[in-house]
């Protein structure tokens, strides 16, 4: 859909959010209830915001746009350092579709990335052994475990 723009920020949510947990087009369609139920508020891409079929640059024309937004996909081109920006953060979920909100709940919980503050230029990929990820202030690749619950 090439030409086609993103609304403001504004019109996309009704209102200007101060942060946004933004799932992915393709996220589960039956993990959403879980992360409702757990009471972790998010829009999806292709439902309450832009359009069906979008395609990853204009999903991070999005991640421009708005303000303080968490993107959880499954796709892995999202978990690379150079897509690492002061304004949002990208959690690749390499974990299988059933497992999805379930990580989604864990990452939002680690002590490491618990508040919009610290996700803030991180590109993560959350795993079953633990979360990799890169900061924009940072050099290197990091890991850190998952905490028992």
């Amino acid at each position: 859909m090439a030409g086609r723009a993103w609304p403001p920020a504004a019109q996309a949510f009704g209102h200007c959010p101060l942060s946004v947990n933004l799932l992915d087009e393709n996220f589960p369609e039956d993990q959403r209830p879980r992360l409702r139920q757990w009471r972790i508020p998010f829009r999806q891409i292709g439902h309450e915001v832009g359009w069906h079929g979008v395609k990853d640059d204009n999903v991070l024309g999005l991640l421009h746009r708005l303000r303080r937004v968490t993107l959880f996909t499954q796709d892995q081109d999202f978990f690379q350092k150079e897509l690492c920006h002061p304004t949002y953060c990208l959690l690749y979920l390499d974990v299988c579709a059933d497992d999805a909100a379930e990580y989604v709940r864990r990452f939002l919980r680690h002590p490491l990335f618990d508040t919009q503050a610290k996700r803030m230029g991180v590109v993560a990929r959350a795993h079953h052994e633990g979360i990799e990820f890169w900061q924009r202030i940072r050099a290197g690749r990091q890991r850190a475990n998952w905490l028992e619950s």
